[in-house]
C-alpha cells in the first residue's frame, strides 16, 4: 500500500527484449488510510464483485492513482511508446483455498481516461482454477533466467508484501506458490511503532543485529 509503480517492458510476451522508464505515484497517508479501511470492510466476502462500505469510496481512488502514475510516466518520457497497459489494481481481500480473490480497480475506466488498452483483473482465473492468484509472476521469472542466461534447475524469490518462488526446472517446468508474508508485516510494524508507511532503504533493520538462531532455523 506504498504506491503505484509503473514500468515500461518491451516484450513479444513470452520473451524480454528490454526495458524502459519507471515511475513511482506514492500513495498519500489519506489515501493509505482509506485502503486500510477497504481491508478492512471486504473481509468475509463472498461476491467479488460487491463493493460494500470503504470500497466503493475506494475504487475510483486506485483507479485514478494508476491514471496518474502512467501519465506522469509518458510526460516525464514523451518518446515512450506503450501499446498495452497491464493494470493490477489493489487486493484486499485474497482467500485462494476458497477460491476467491477481490482487486479493486476499474479497467474499462482506466482505459477510457488513458485512451489505451487495459489488460485487468489478473488474478482471477487462476485462484478459480485452484491457483494462488499471481500467473504472472512465474512466466516472467522464468523470461528473467532465459534473458540472464541462467540454465540448470533454478529458484527465483520474489518479496514483496507476500513472498513468493518460482522455480524452473532444466526441462522448463515452472512450479510457483506463495511462501508466506513477506514487506507486508514490516510495513504494519514500521506503521504501529514508527508512524511511518515503511523502512525506507531497510535503515531501520540495518541498524540492528541478526539473530543467527532464527536465521538458521
Amino acid at each position: 500500500m506504498d504506491g503505484v509503480d509503473a514500468a515500461v517492458v518491451v516484450t513479444d510476451g513470452e520473451a524480454i527484449a528490454g526495458y524502459g522508464p519507471r515511475h513511482f505515484r506514492p500513495y498519500a497517508e489519506g489515501e493509505r488510510a482509506l485502503l486500510r479501511r477497504a481491508v478492512a470492510d471486504a473481509r468475509g466476502l463472498g461476491d467479488r464483485m460487491a463493493r460494500p462500505g470503504a470500497l466503493a469510496e475506494a475504487e475510483p481512488m486506485v483507479t485514478a492513482a494508476h491514471r496518474e502514475a502512467v501519465l506522469a510516466l509518458l510526460e516525464s518520457h514523451p518518446q515512450t511508446r506503450v501499446d498495452l497497459v497491464g493494470f493490477h489494481g489493489q487486493t484486499v481481500f485474497h482467500a485462494p483455498a476458497q477460491r476467491l480473490t477481490v482487486q479493486i480497480g476499474d479497467g474499462p475506466a482506466l482505459a477510457r481516461a488513458l485512451g489505451l488498452p487495459v489488460v485487468y483483473d489478473f488474478r482471477a482465473a487462476d485462484v478459480a482454477a485452484g491457483g494462488e492468484g499471481a500467473p504472472l509472476v512465474p512466466v516472467y521469472h522464468d523470461a528473467l533466467v532465459r534473458r540472464a542466461g541462467l540454465t540448470g534447475n533454478v529458484a527465483i524469490i520474489n518479496i514483496g508484501g507476500v513472498a513468493n518462488l518460482t522455480r524452473i526446472g532444466s526441462d522448463g517446468t515452472l512450479v510457483a506458490g506463495d511462501t508466506g508474508p513477506g514487506n507486508a508485516l514490516l510495513d504494519d510494524l514500521m506503521q504501529s511503532r514508527a508512524g511511518v508507511a515503511m523502512d525506507e532503504d531497510g535503515r531501520m533493520a540495518a541498524a540492528g543485529k541478526v539473530d543467527r538462531k532464527a536465521l538458521a532455523a
